[in-house]
């Protein structure tokens, strides 16, 4: 391809077989031109490369390629009058991955915002479709010219249709009735972070879009219950395209020069813990410390391999806040673990989906609702992070067989505590600053345990590293340093000083 001078070779070239791809797809990115969907059949291809390969910046420049070419680009917020357009959806399977490529200037969402549309008011839908240019200026009981064309100019700014509703006065309850599992197809899907489907999700989504390219690292560890193997190994060779140059190495980054030692087979721990303590010696963006940082913990989890690990080092946390034993403090964070409801509760389990509350979620709890067994939430990297829901709520602690229930509504969202992670469950996920709990992962070296021929803790190391966007904290000892000031929520887009989220909302259920 011409044009494009930032471009290693291996990136050109994968760009130039997925154009091929999507030119048979009747997508002509060269001469920007659309023609029908191909009856051709499916077409499934991988990108692949490490940290650092250029992954993300190679998926960017195809979405500015096929905006440009006239595809429009769907996401889980609204879906206009799509008639015979050419779409694409840019998804991730969790809403921290999608928020990491919406601060990269990519319209991401989660694959749960494409599998679950939302229900408009038809009142209101009718903004919806002015703003999308499927309609004309609409005029709305209650809304004055002046709230309308401040949706308006949010809209040409940002392309939102809910951020532009809320610039006219309205909430998500206002216009959202409710959320419907997806039963047409979609065109064109990117699926970043790919290597954290399982088979099962990809065959989902091999059922929505007709031609789907996966982003993913190898070297991270694969989902839960696959041996070892990622959902991309299964495609032929001439569909997994790999990224080799490791381009934001040019920048010099010590986090990724020791993520990419892990490649050496012959490394040993002790060697690699030594790379690290030079790489600290020399640049600040690395840090060797024998303390875990219960402040740092509040917004950024240690990773640890271990779960026993992982529970000891929550009950440290909570104990150097004095975090009471049946409550929790208004800036905790949590982890989602999943949604306990029954079948005739769909509807209701679609809706906190849809809203974030998928499992795996990072959550900061803000205070209880208004119902005992209810919670108001901040959902980490959502597009609409505030939600009040029915929560269970666990705390462990290593001297208890039974886990602390704090939030006890008979069914709902269920969180564990979220100040440590494994790394498995990291895996999507970035931060600013990363602590890594070293003992562990000598542990997994110290086991033998192999993945699909690779040592397990280096899998283990290079997944946790590599969630490091500028500060890599290397952590050596069981000791915790305890934070100078309390829990705040300062820190989060949510009203002041009274945590109130708004009185009128309704709870979820």
């Amino acid at each position: 391809m011409t044009g494009q001078l930032t471009f290693s070779a291996d990136q050109a070239d994968a760009f130039d077989q997925i154009a091929e791809a999507l030119k048979a797809a009747g997508v002509d990115l060269e001469n920007e031109t659309l023609g029908p969907t191909s009856t051709a059949g499916q077409q499934v291809y991988a990108v692949l490369g490490k940290a650092g390969s250029g992954k993300t910046m190679l998926l960017g420049q195809l979405v500015k390629s096929l905006t440009a070419a006239g595809v429009e680009t769907v996401s889980g917020d609204y879906e206009g009058k799509r008639k015979d357009k050419r779409t694409l959806a840019i998804l991730a399977p969790t809403n921290k991955a999608a928020s990491v490529l919406r601060n990269n200037g990519v319209p991401a969402t989660t694959i749960h915002r494409i599998i679950y549309t939302p229900v408009y008011d038809p009142e209101y839908e009718k903004i919806a479709e002015w703003l999308a240019g499927d309609g004309p200026k609409p005029e709305i009981e209650g809304l004055t010219e002046a709230a309308l064309d401040r949706a308006y100019t949010f809209y040409q700014q940002h392309s939102s249709i809910p951020g532009a509703l809320a610039a006219a006065g309205l909430r998500g309850s206002d216009f959202i009735t409710g959320w419907s599992r997806r039963d047409d197809p979609l065109d064109i899907g990117f699926v970043d972070e790919s290597s954290m489907l399982d088979d099962k999700q990809l065959d989902d989504l091999k059922e929505i879009f007709s031609t789907l390219i996966l982003f993913g690292d190898p070297a991270q560890l694969a989902p839960v219950g696959q041996s070892g193997s990622m959902s991309f190994d299964k495609l032929p060779e001439d569909h997994k395209l790999t990224l080799h140059r490791i381009h934001r190495q040019e920048a010099d980054n010590p986090i990724l020069d020791l993520a990419h030692a892990l490649g050496d087979p012959d490394l040993t721990f002790e060697a690699f813990e030594r790379m690290v303590e030079q790489a600290a010696a020399q640049d600040d963006r690395v840090i060797v410390t024998p303390r875990v940082d219960a402040a740092l913990m509040a917004r950024s989890p240690v990773l640890v391999w271990r779960n026993a690990t992982r529970v000891r080092l929550i009950q440290a946390f909570r104990k150097a806040y004095d975090a009471p034993d049946t409550g929790l403090l208004s800036g905790e964070p949590l982890i989602c673990d999943g949604i306990e409801l029954p079948l005739k509760h769909r509807k209701k389990r679609i809706d906190l989906e849809a809203r974030g509350l998928i499992k795996g979620a990072q959550v900061i709890y803000l205070e209880p609702g208004r119902k005992p067994g209810f919670s108001r939430l901040f959902v980490v990297g959502a597009e609409d992070p505030q939600v009040n829901a029915a929560t269970i709520i666990q705390i462990e602690a290593p001297d208890r067989e039974e886990p602390e229930i704090v939030s006890a509504a008979s069914m709902g969202a269920t969180f564990l505590h979220g100040a440590a992670v494994t790394i498995h469950k990291a895996q999507g996920s970035q931060w600013p600053e990363v602590q890594v709990f070293a003992p562990d992962i000598w542990a997994a070296y110290k086991s033998g345990r192999t993945e699909a021929g690779i040592a397990m803790w280096k899998r283990l190391a290079y997944v946790a590293i590599t969630r490091a966007e500028t500060r890599l904290h290397w952590v050596t000892r069981y000791m915790l340093a305890k934070p100078a000031e309390p829990l705040s929520t300062a820190d989060l887009d949510i009203p002041a000083p009274n945590l109130v989220l708004t009185a009128e909302q309704p709870e979820q259920f």
